[in-house]
């Protein structure tokens, strides 16, 4: 595929609460401290002289309603020959982005570099605040089959015959990864926010806790039993007739925290990179998109994962690094077991169950993490993993060059 990633940053996340980290500034600011920062680093006007501005963001309402991507590139003063395009994939949005911009560089003749990436304030926007119809109305909900995502995951896991000490597992091992490489300090991604005065706000992730244990998880009760009996396990267990009940098994510490962040790759063909004078860091292998039914819904990451690599005829021995979003805690201990992998290549930086899970921009920080970690440890082969809710999955294979 002729798509290149000539750098990714990303913006360090913070906790969506109104004295987060990041909670003074506004989604289109996020947007445009990571434009100056890629101008900072490859010069105004190779920035300014891309084609397109596309980024993944959920809710779309409020700070981040009016075409956020149209707002980011008015703030952040872009010309208005950059065409913006703001999508909705849910979770995996900032990947899907990407991935369209990839596509759109490969097929154009425009030999300009693209944008692409996503933003999600959770602290001005909340999970489900764009008040879907088929959220709260219980005939849509069970004539569309809607489940909350964490009771996906609370399907999971009883599917799976997990237990609670599973998940606590793999999330003390995301905070403790996590808290290891900020100590380590070469997180060359991530750009540091700051106020309208110049003093940085944030500069690394705010939910990591380095002295999280799997004793001090054991100790929290899972925490959506009292969702579920709202409805929802039925239309689970309607759907799944073999299963007699749900396990509700996953405490809010077994959750990716909601949280403020925002990333940005610049992709472009190989001529449109000469023609800025700069050299890839990577090549886009493979993407493919997926879907999956929306009971099951976490199981689309898996797909996409699939489909990649059947396209590509690789297998996961053959990837240095994977960043295998932690949706919730039973999706990377589903991995774990059902795939085998070499768990020192997986999220060696930590995950989304210690960083913070900020929808939209997900993957575009997973896309960041991954161009800039295969630098770090001199890997060839990557493999970023997305899941999103109601059955949507993307996943991407990048190649350092």
């Amino acid at each position: 595929m002729d798509a290149y990633i000539y750098d990714a940053v990303r913006a360090p996340r913070g906790k969506s609460k109104p004295d987060g980290g990041l909670a003074r500034l506004t989604p289109h600011e996020l947007v445009k401290q990571l434009v100056d920062g890629l101008a900072e680093r490859h010069g105004p006007e190779t920035v300014r002289g891309a084609e397109s501005l596309t980024l993944g963001c959920v809710g779309q309402i409020g700070a981040q309603g009016g075409h956020i991507a149209l707002v980011s590139r008015l703030h952040a003063g872009l010309p208005p020959a950059v065409r913006a395009l703001t999508i909705n994939n849910f979770c995996v949005s900032g990947l899907t982005a990407i991935g369209l911009t990839a596509q759109d560089a490969q097929s154009s003749r425009d030999d300009r570099l693209r944008l692409a990436g996503g933003v999600e304030m959770m602290s001005r926007v909340p999970f489900m605040g764009d008040g879907a119809f088929y959220y709260d109305d219980p005939t849509t909900a069970q004539a569309l089959r809607y489940v909350p995502v964490v009771l996906s995951a609370d399907l999971m896991a009883t599917r799976e015959g997990l237990t609670k000490a599973d998940l606590d597992r793999v999330t003390a091992r995301s905070h403790q990864r996590a808290a290891a490489a900020w100590k380590r300090g070469d997180l060359t991604e991530v750009i540091s926010m700051r106020d309208a005065d110049g003093a940085i706000l944030l500069d690394r992730d705010e939910s990591v806790r380095p002295g999280t244990t799997e004793a001090g998880l054991a100790r929290m009760e899972p925490a959506f039993a009292a969702m579920g009996a709202q409805g929802f396990d039925q239309v689970m267990l309607n759907a799944l007739p073999e299963l007699d009940r749900i396990d509700h098994l996953h405490s809010v510490a077994n959750c990716p925290p909601t949280s403020d962040g925002a990333a940005l790759a610049l992709i472009g063909s190989r001529a449109a990179g000469e023609r800025a004078g700069l050299a890839p860091k990577a090549r886009i292998r493979a993407l493919a998109e997926a879907s999956a039914d929306p009971v099951l819904q976490l199981t689309a990451g898996f797909a996409a994962m699939e489909q990649v690599l059947e396209r590509t005829g690789m297998t996961l021995k053959d990837f240095d690094r994977i960043e295998f979003m932690e949706a919730f805690a039973a999706t990377p201990v589903k991995f774990e077991r059902d795939y085998a992998p070499d768990i020192d290549r997986v999220n060696p930086d930590g995950g989304h169950l210690a960083m913070g899970h900020p929808m939209g921009a997900t993957g575009a920080i997973l896309t960041a993490t991954m161009t800039a970690g295969l630098a770090r440890q001199d890997g060839e082969l990557g493999l970023i993993v997305t899941h999103g809710g109601s059955g949507v999955g993307s996943a991407m294979i990048l190649e350092r060059v």
